[in-house]
């Protein structure tokens, strides 16, 4: 039982001035791992109250300072990484290995990036007769989701430290002990108290509080679209920038000349990579309908060799989803894609054979799957694939982009160039070429209702950058 007491504000560790605790469930247990502080408004105060104090003498550090203190604290979450593994795959249940690369090796990274960024960054740049400068943008509310926990706090805090801003983080309540390791590395590192504030709670108290509050001057939001309108409903009352990361029903193109086993085979581990739980899952496979047959029979084969099991177990491929709403939610999907005439091709509602305790889900296959379906449209977050089949190259880009959300995709091809040429007319925020990697370097973020503002690289450091003009 890991039992967390206190959250960090001004540089020490200090009881919430509320008197309530939450609990975090293990996703595979189903038992209560720890419990946190449920912050108060009054929380949220003194914590921007302490970010606002500091933020000046922050701001003023030299790039190499900060880049320093970034360095730092990537050894920092280096030396623990096996801890925020276990810890995140106790929460979310991605399994152990995955968890050691991506839940744990992300954010080192992330603060690793940001140093060389910050080293490298022009700072001020010469226009006519102007001097063109950027500044810390201020006090930063850092808002953050459940299924990537540290990853998603480090996109923002490290590029916002990077920058010269002081930030004051709301983890989510169903998956925050790893906030806590982050909190505990700073304060080791001994960055000035002030820069970096931590307080738990529930978002209709602490996330409205901070996306509300008159001295916060940028919002950086990860999460539901629904609760990302409602943070820039509050933020835009005082006219606050805020970046928001939200949903996605991301479509991975195959094309006629691509191929179909590499393409498919890949497309189900991108669909069901943390059991689904990834807003940039490629959900939605288009094929060619005259290789439809052929892809249900590498997509079922594909998604049962997912083998659903413990994630600590070896052998496991896939992990519980995260709690029993998430469940319950993807069993309505999988329900609705029943009821509204899509093909199971494989799994369906209910828990795998021998898997009664854990928030387990079938890895599971639709298809024949028609764009104005639910489960075509609406973002699922678990371990559905959706195979939707099209007549020509045009038809499937229409599909592809008959969506509220833009945040990514995918387009398989015989050649590169004939993937990129295709993928342009694709209107998301980025697009896989013939199963490209991720790259932790590039701008990650949406178009639509996927949000606004990118995270990651150089483009998220601008993020919490001013840009002022000094006229000669």
């Amino acid at each position: 039982m890991i039992a967390r007491h206190t959250i960090y504000v001004d540089g020490v560790w200090v009881a919430s001035t509320g008197t309530g605790t939450l609990p975090v469930v293990d996703a595979t247990t189903e038992q209560t791992m720890g419990t946190i502080p449920e912050g108060t408004r009054a929380d949220v105060d003194a914590a921007v109250a302490a970010a606002r104090t500091a933020f000046p003498g922050w701001a003023a550090t030299s790039a190499e300072e900060r880049a320093e203190s970034c360095t730092r604290i990537a050894e920092g979450l280096g030396a623990r990484m096996d801890e925020i593994a276990t810890l995140v795959t106790r929460e979310v249940g991605m399994v152990k290995p995955l968890s050691m690369f991506i839940q744990a090796g992300l954010p080192c990274s992330s603060f690793s990036a940001v140093a060389a960024v910050v080293r490298d960054f022009p700072f001020e740049e010469e226009v006519g007769n102007s001097l063109v400068v950027r500044e810390p943008v201020g006090v930063v509310g850092c808002i953050t989701p459940w299924n990537y926990p540290l990853h998603q706090i480090a996109a923002k805090v490290a590029f916002a430290l990077g920058a010269g801003c002081t930030v004051v983080v709301k983890p989510s309540e169903l998956a925050p002990l790893t906030a806590f390791v982050l909190a505990e590395v700073i304060d080791e590192v001994g960055l000035p108290a002030g820069v970096f504030n931590l307080v738990t709670g529930l978002g209709p108290v602490v996330g409205e509080a901070i996306a509300a509050h008159p001295l916060v001057d940028m919002v950086s939001f990860t999460g539901s679209t629904r609760a990302g309108k409602r943070v820039a409903e509050l933020a835009s009352q005082r006219v606050a920038r805020v970046s928001l990361e939200l949903g996605g029903k991301s479509a991975n193109v195959i094309l006629e000349d691509a191929d179909l086993e590499r393409a498919v085979s890949d497309g189900v581990g991108k669909a069901f990579l943390n059991s689904g739980q990834t807003c940039s899952a490629l959900t939605r496979m288009l094929v060619p309908r005259s290789k439809l047959a052929q892809a249900e029979e590498v997509a079922r084969r594909t998604a049962e060799a997912y083998t659903p099991g413990d994630p600590f177990a070896e052998g496991s491929r896939l992990g519980p989803v995260a709690s029993q709403a998430q469940w319950d939610r993807v069993q309505g999907y999988i329900e609705k894609g029943i009821e509204e005439g899509a093909t199971l091709v494989t799994g369906g509602t209910g828990k795998p054979d021998g898997l009664s305790t854990g928030y387990f889900v079938k890895p599971t296959v639709f298809s024949d799957v028609r764009t104005g379906m639910t489960i075509a449209q609406e973002e699922i977050f678990g371990p559905v694939l959706s195979i939707l089949p099209y007549d020509s190259e045009d038809e499937a880009v229409e599909i592809a982009n008959d969506s509220v959300y833009g945040l990514a995709g995918g387009v398989w091809a015989g050649t590169r160039e004939r993937a990129v040429e295709v993928a342009r007319r694709i209107r998301t925020g980025q697009v896989e070429i013939n199963g490209g990697a991720f790259n932790p370097g590039a701008p990650f973020g949406g178009y639509k209702q996927s949000g606004f503002g990118r995270e990651l690289g150089r483009h998220g450091f601008e993020e919490f950058l001013e840009v002022k003009s000094l006229q000669l």
